[in-house]
């Protein structure tokens, strides 16, 4: 396989990683901008808590369901023309929500605006897969990632400014213009897979490699805790962080906008040192599983502390929610060497699918939950609510770590790792 020595420093940054970092900056963006224009789709459209959580997560019924097939499509065809291809449709379902006038027009455009974004992040695993040594992915999986902080940065303060001067559905154009750019820049500037890595796949191999995945008892052991914690990061962190902040910190829309600002850059800057501290320990013997619990232990501490509505410290809470809410981006990269780059972009998609089907789950049943209490006088939904829909989900995270801490074999995670 190609590995860095046959690319310099630059080369590899300017056609792998900064091509596939901004795809996973547009999927971010994408993803986390209602948390800002909720507000306006709420008064715009006439949407309950419900509707707005059905609606919002419409993005993730896109992009889990199309897990599977990417999978398959990067390991049959490669990720840049795949990714390219995804960002137009993106793109087309950017314009469409753009200019859709009833909720169910804005869900069909935000599911395809999931679709066209579900290669975010798994285009350019795979993309380092096969041009990074396997020692270096962990951080360079980071590098990719955390590029998306700069999304969710965007998603924030500049979104809000975006929406004041040129209304949501404005700002949603100029996005289809960006989007179209970035589908040409990274067609033209990635290179071609290996010549060792387009091997033909049979076709009949290539679903019973997705079967295998899925019935294997280690992988079982791991996903659930990934998914879990990682999707109800994301369920929060794109949606019901911003209402929090407004109906429990009882900030103004300036303020929700500001606090939302710090949680992005905790995500950058937790994914970066997720990374680096892997790569750091990596080299010590530590493996890529230990390391992830360690930083998911602390991200479950700060729910907990969030329960308690710690108004006075709202910036501090949220900021290290961000920092340490996707410590599970370690994961990818250990299944990646547990099945084999042959399988890297499959086993990864089955992982993503059941993330982003659990970040889906959360955002809608969050809503719904909060739906059983009454609205307040100020229009906000009732401070309890939150404790309970974020309780119930932190309550099935601790269930998944008991799973994963007493019942997985470590010597077994070795053998196809090692």
């Amino acid at each position: 396989m190609t590995s860095t020595s046959q690319f310099s420093l630059p080369r590899l940054v300017l056609t792998v990683l900064l091509p596939f970092s901004l795809c996973y900056f547009l999927s971010y963006l994408y993803r986390a901008v209602n948390a800002v224009i909720a507000p306006n789709l709420v008064s715009d459209i006439g949407l309950d808590a419900g509707e707005l959580g059905l609606l919002t997560a419409a993005y993730l019924i896109g992009f889990a369901g199309f897990q599977i097939p990417l999978g398959l499509l990067l390991d049959r065809f490669g990720p840049r023309k795949v990714q390219a291809i995804l960002l137009c449709v993106g793109a087309l379902g950017a314009l469409l929500f753009a200019y859709a006038a009833s909720k169910w027009g804005l869900s069909f455009g935000r599911m395809l605006i999931g679709m066209g974004s579900a290669g975010g992040l798994m285009a350019g695993f795979k993309a380092i897969t096969l041009w990074v040594p396997e020692a270096r992915r962990a951080l360079a999986n980071a590098c990719v990632m955390a590029v998306g902080g700069l999304g969710i940065l965007t998603a924030t303060v500049p979104a809000e400014w975006a929406t004041a001067n040129f209304g949501w559905r404005g700002m949603f154009v100029g996005l289809v213009a960006i989007t179209l750019a970035v589908a040409v820049f990274l067609y033209l500037v990635v290179p071609e897979r290996p010549r060792q890595a387009q091997a033909p796949v049979v076709r009949a191999s290539v679903f019973t490699a997705v079967g295998t995945i899925y019935m294997d008892p280690v992988f079982w052991r791991v996903a659930p805790f990934v998914a879990l914690t990682a999707g109800s990061h994301i369920g929060i962190q794109t949606l019901w962080a911003g209402p929090w902040i407004r109906d429990v910190a009882g900030l103004e829309r300036a303020g929700v906008a500001d606090v939302l600002g710090l949680q992005a850059i905790g995500f950058l800057v937790g994914t970066l040192l997720t990374g680096y501290v892997a790569d750091r320990l990596g080299r010590k013997g530590v493996g890529l599983l230990t390391t992830m619990t360690g930083f998911v232990l602390v991200f479950m501490a700060i729910q907990l502390a969030i329960l308690f509505e710690p108004v006075a410290f709202t910036p501090v809470a949220w900021f290290a929610f961000g920092m340490f809410g996707q410590a599970g981006i370690l994961a990818y990269a250990w299944l990646a060497q547990y099945f084999g780059v042959e399988l890297a972009g499959r086993s990864n998609g089955c992982l993503n699918t059941l993330v982003f089907g659990v970040a889906f789950i959360s955002q809608y049943v969050i809503g719904a939950i909060i739906n059983q209490w009454p609205v307040m006088a100020s229009g906000g939904y009732d401070p309890v609510a939150y404790q309970v829909s974020f309780g119930v989900f932190l309550a099935l995270q601790a269930v998944a770590l008991a799973w994963f801490m007493l019942k997985l074999p470590q010597a077994h995670l070795r053998r196809k790792a090692s």
